[in-house]
């Protein structure tokens, strides 16, 4: 099967310059920087020890940046690399205020440029986060003897039932891993049925905070937001901007003042998000900090990268998107660190352990349909959030995994 597997990618290499250009036209890769997946490398490797992390897009990186933090406190470690595979991911990283760390695109896992990357980076130790497991670069560093370790991971019932159908390909792969830290128990079952060794659950990461979060919005967009009945949908994906703006229509008729934020998850889809609420009859605003706000403004439609939490900030009622639609919802937890009440769809598997949690807690509610999201809107807007305690709780609840997971990497 791993013949098979070294087949099939080399098949895809061959014809990654057309899907590469494909994802170029629709905004999904960086036109200056795609190049780096095939080999060719942006950043210089600083000499001394480098470690390496890899997550496929924004909620794996984001989960490990206090982890990154610690890591560049260590004066043994020169070099921190992280690789993804989305443009958004990468916007991340050069948000953030990192000295030792860098960023590059994941290369293709085909044998030639899998070597060619690891020659070039000689990673003392490499991290895979979540579910990313690459056959041919995981066999490449075993090969080495570079320590693989599996972060945060996540075995869902779908991709376990698909490794199994390969399971002696599985237990060649995973069990290369030296530690794999699940992120809750039925990841762990699934990864001692799938070959992995050294199996430890410690805590999901994604309740760790990051220390470099210090900024705020502009004073004028958060006074605009005071002024007006606010609640907030995060995270949104196609159809759920829409119901959204539906959504905003009919509370419109009870709260005059009401303005409702939209942060995309994918904000090359602006335009046509745009192009959508205006057809709504809504008065929609792009996120332009210098350009004045229109006091009969119905939507505030975020347009870059990096504010999601900025906006959790100033906003405490947050409808959570990739759940009205078979997505598997995106994370609540950074949404509830800052206090905000948590409102998502009856899709949530992939946060499925989580959001038992919070729905325990009292700080995320599941909805249905339209009719249940305003209720909880109207009601929210009428009481107070406990988001100081909120705050609290969470916070010591990260600290507690960080350290963990530190001290385990540092064993």
């Amino acid at each position: 099967m791993f013949y098979l597997y070294r087949i099939l990618i080399n098949i895809i290499f061959f014809f990654s310059p057309f899907i590469i250009f494909y994802r170029i036209i629709k905004g999904k890769e960086n036109p200056k920087r795609f190049h780096e997946k095939l080999g060719f490398f942006t950043k210089k490797r600083n000499k001394g020890k480098l470690i390496w992390f890899h997550g496929a897009s924004v909620g794996e990186i984001q989960s490990i940046i206090p982890l990154i933090e610690r890591f560049e406190k260590n004066k043994e470690i020169k070099q921190i690399l992280i690789t993804s595979n989305t443009v958004s991911s990468s916007l991340i990283i050069k948000n953030l205020r990192l000295k030792k760390t860098i960023h590059q695109f994941f290369p293709i896992d085909c044998n030639f440029i899998s070597q060619k990357f690891l020659n070039y980076w000689c990673p003392s130790k490499a991290f895979f986060i979540d579910s990313e497991i690459w056959p041919v670069t995981i066999s490449n560093l075993y090969k080495r003897n570079t320590p693989i370790f599996l972060l945060n991971g996540r075995i869902t019932k779908k991709s376990f039932n698909r490794w199994k159908i390969f399971s002696s390909f599985a237990k060649l792969i995973f069990s290369k891993f030296n530690l794999c830290l699940s992120s809750n128990t039925e990841t762990k079952k699934y990864l001692k049925k799938l070959g992995a060794k050294n199996i430890k659950i410690i805590g999901n990461l994604k309740f760790s905070q990051s220390e470099n979060e210090r900024k705020n919005l502009d004073k004028n967009l958060i006074n605009f937001i005071n002024s007006k009945r606010t609640w907030c949908a995060s995270s949104t994906h196609y159809n759920e901007e829409e119901f959204c703006g539906k959504t905003h229509i009919r509370l419109k008729k009870r709260f005059k003042n009401l303005l409702t934020i939209i942060i995309p998850r994918h904000i090359n889809r602006i335009n046509s998000i745009k192009s959508e609420l205006n057809n709504l009859n809504l008065k929609v605003h792009l996120d332009e900090p210098r350009k004045k706000i229109k006091p009969n403004t119905d939507i505030y439609l975020v347009n870059s990268y990096g504010k999601t939490k900025l906006f959790y900030k100033a906003c405490k009622n947050i409808f959570l998107g990739g759940s009205l639609i078979m997505h598997g919802g995106q994370n609540p937890l950074e949404a509830t660190r800052y206090g905000c009440r948590v409102l998502h769809g009856p899709n949530v598997s992939n946060f499925k352990e989580i959001y038992k949690f919070l729905g325990k807690k009292n700080l995320s509610r599941k909805i249905t349909n339209q009719d249940q999201l305003i209720n909880y809107i109207i009601k929210y807007f009428n009481s107070k959030s406990n988001s100081q305690k909120i705050i609290k709780d969470l916070h010591l609840m990260g600290i507690d995994i960080l350290n963990k997971t530190y001290k385990e990497i540092k064993k």
